[in-house]
Order: structure tokens, then C-alpha cells, then sequence
């Protein structure tokens, strides 16, 4: 499992923009920037939409506020289901939805979960992590050694917490 001062992998994802197919690099979307990546276990699945999502939504201008300039929703579900998935959601310019249909990234990342028991094949791990400039800074992970899907550590909340604590930690250090 990829950790804190580890890079991101380096994976091209297929995206399904204005009818017509795109790619999207890993540097496309994390060179030269700071970035709070959310990943979850799959696009319409009851606590992605009722609460994951929605809390990054909410909290997008108080985490841009603490120097992050992209905030993406990561879900190994193909680009089609994560564009349905952002309308339903009513998902803007505050989250970039970003499918990893094959599971290519999240293998790599070790957050490769099979869930064949309940019926959804592989998928990701919930989780969320900092990355500057390509590079993990942060990660929180959520218990693997719970059952079921749990959903304690990888919120907006947490997130803008520990950005909050480290950028007031750099004011006083600077």
C-alpha cells in the first residue's frame, strides 16, 4: 500500500467528456499542484452519495481556502456511471469526478478491494490523501479490519482539519 512520501501512480484514466473520448494523466491531474484526492467503493452506493461526496461538496471552499486547488472523487466505475453519478449529484466545478474504470490506479495505490461477495467485482478501498506535486503527503485510511464499509477517517472533515492544523503549524514555524 502506497504511503505518505510515496508517488502516485503513474496512470493514464479514460474520461467521457461532450460525447467524445479523452484521457487524463496522472501529471495532468497532480503536477504542480496540491491536491485532496477521495476515493470510495462505487458511484451511487449509499454513504458515497449520502454522505462522502456531499461532504467534499460542502466543504470545497473552506479546503481551496487552505491552499487546495483541485479536489477529486475517485471510484474505479467507468466514466459513463461517474457523469451520471456527478448529475444526479448535482457535482460542479467543486469536486472532479474521476473514474478509474479497470482499477488500474487504485491497484497500484494497494486500495484494490475485491467485493464479490456483495456483487460489485473489485473495487476501491475508502480513503482520501493530500498530494503535492505528485507526492502522498497525508493519507487517511479507513480500518480494513472492519466489517463492512466504514466511514470514519477518509470525511472532508478530517481532511480540512488536519490542513488547517499543518498550514497554522507553518505560520507559526514561519
Amino acid at each position: 500500500m502506497k504511503q505518505a512520501g510515496d508517488r502516485i501512480p503513474d496512470t493514464v484514466f479514460k474520461i467521457r467528456e461532450n460525447d467524445a473520448w479523452t484521457e487524463w494523466t496522472s501529471q495532468d491531474l497532480f503536477k504542480e499542484k496540491t491536491v485532496v484526492l477521495f476515493a470510495l467503493p462505487g458511484a451511487f452506493t449509499p454513504t458515497c452519495s449520502s454522505t462522502h461526496l456531499p461532504g467534499y461538496m460542502a466543504m470545497s471552499e473552506p479546503l481551496r481556502a487552505q491552499g487546495v486547488d483541485e479536489i477529486l472523487c475517485l471510484s474505479v466505475n467507468d466514466s459513463f456511471v461517474m457523469n451520471a453519478w456527478a448529475k444526479d449529484q448535482g457535482v460542479d466545478d467543486e469536486v472532479r469526478m474521476v473514474p478509474d474504470g479497470s482499477g488500474h490506479f487504485t491497484e497500484q495505490m494497494g486500495m484494490l478491494v475485491d467485493k464479490d461477495d456483495l456483487g460489485f467485482g473489485n473495487r476501491s478501498w475508502r480513503y482520501s490523501m493530500l498530494v503535492v506535486d505528485g507526492a502522498i503527503e497525508k493519507m487517511f485510511v479507513e480500518d480494513r479490519n472492519q466489517p463492512g464499509d466504514p466511514f470514519e477517517v477518509s470525511d472532508a472533515g478530517t481532511m480540512l482539519g488536519y490542513l488547517t492544523s499543518r498550514n497554522a503549524n507553518r505560520k507559526m514555524a514561519g
